[in-house]
């Protein structure tokens, strides 16, 4: 435990954060709102290639905004990705709607969109259409929204993308964020760029954007005083935290291109061992890699997803599994589910390796020789 802690995600700041940042802090704009958020929200819609975005405190924020803009409300039903983060499943609970939980596919671990065709027939047949499809880009890779979006328009249903671990992905030459009505993204402390927390709500829709921020500096009302008529939310982002984001911004191809290069490093040294399989980049899709996500088969490898992240901790070197399926957990035990077992297997034998853009070669060779001598390990018995 002598050896430096290697994190799995930290924040890398590369370009012009400390500038920007001091500009602001200069400016004395240390309050919410400010000319970085406005330029922040200018540069980020033109990299996404959307027409409006509007920067909030986090990326819960952004899903429970777009979701309030399109009606849901409670007794409303919402079919959403299980194997995601609980922010997704939590930001349906804040409108007072039920989550319903669909499995993944093995092409993309995403939303099966097979399970959202037979969800959405069999809803229109009982004449109960959920008010919102919340699709999931898990790991740095879109979903497939080809056939989601299509559902999604043949049943007049909304969809809003969870794009929060996807920034800079594609998918047949869209980005992620493009999809749907609303692209909600996250820059937490672990994300490809970072405001240290905050978020952002991307749309085509003048309205959407306009109401989003009307809701997001609480609801005020046009009036020289305090007017209120409608609930609303503390949920904009500093004029500090975007001057990072701006510094981050700028800097995006970049940190994708490292995360893709230590994801082929992990592949390529990985690749003679039975039982190893990492998610899949279907043909047409661009992911970031925003983690290194594999599996490992106990049963072919000889050893299981457990030993091999024990073995990282020991070292100093955070790994952690994939995602908990939101079926599974605790919180979310009354909530329907349409499960065909994926994502409960990604979750039994899923692990995510250290994959941050600013991960040196000395730390590379550290997290390899752990793995591959656990792996070998097995090998020699």
């Amino acid at each position: 435990m002598n050896n430096e802690q290697i994190f799995l995600s930290p924040p890398h700041p590369s370009g012009r954060e400390r500038e920007l940042l001091m500009d602001a802090f200069d400016s004395n704009w240390i309050a919410p709102l400010g000319p970085h958020v406005d330029a922040f929200e200018r540069e980020f819609a033109a990299v996404i290639g959307t027409k409006h975005a509007v920067a909030l405190s986090s990326g819960t924020a952004a899903l429970h905004l777009a979701l309030e803009l399109h009606g849901v409300k409670p007794g409303d039903q919402v079919l959403t990705s299980s194997f995601t983060f609980v922010a997704t499943a939590n930001a349906i609970r804040y409108c007072g709607a039920t989550p319903v939980f669909l499995d993944s596919d093995w092409e993309t671990w995403n939303m099966d969109p097979n399970l959202l065709e037979d969800e959405l027939v069999a809803a229109a047949k009982s004449n109960a259409l959920p008010g919102a499809v919340l699709a999931v880009d898990v790991n740095g890779q879109c979903a497939n929204y080809d056939a989601i979006e299509a559902l999604c328009d043949r049943f007049e249903v909304p969809l809003i993308e969870d794009a929060a671990e996807s920034l800079g992905a594609k998918m047949k030459n869209r980005n992620a964020g493009q999809f749907g009505r609303c692209g909600c993204f996250s820059f937490n402390g672990n994300k490809i760029i970072t405001t240290s927390g905050g978020g952002m709500l991307v749309t085509e829709d003048p309205a959407i954007a306009d109401r989003a921020r009307f809701l997001a500096t609480q609801a005020r009302d046009p009036a020289p005083h305090y007017e209120h008529s409608v609930g609303g939310y503390n949920y904009r982002l500093s004029n500090l935290l975007a001057a990072v984001g701006r510094g981050q911004l700028e800097t995006l191809e970049d940190k994708v291109n490292a995360r893709r290069r230590i994801f082929d490093v992990y592949r390529r040294a990985l690749a003679d061992f039975p039982g190893i399989d990492f998610m899949p980049e279907p043909e047409g899709y661009f992911s970031t890699r925003w983690l290194t996500a594999l599996t490992i088969d106990p049963q072919k490898a000889g050893v299981d997803r457990e030993q091999v992240r024990h073995a990282l901790v020991e070292q100093n070197i955070e790994a952690r599994p994939l995602w908990k399926p939101m079926h599974m957990q605790p919180l979310f035990v009354d909530c329907p589910s349409r499960n065909r077992m994926v994502s409960e297997t990604l979750f039994e034998n899923g692990l995510c390796l250290p994959s941050g853009s600013g991960l040196t070669d000395d730390q590379m060779d550290r997290i390899l020789n752990v793995v591959l001598s656990t792996l070998k390990s097995n090998v020699a018995k």
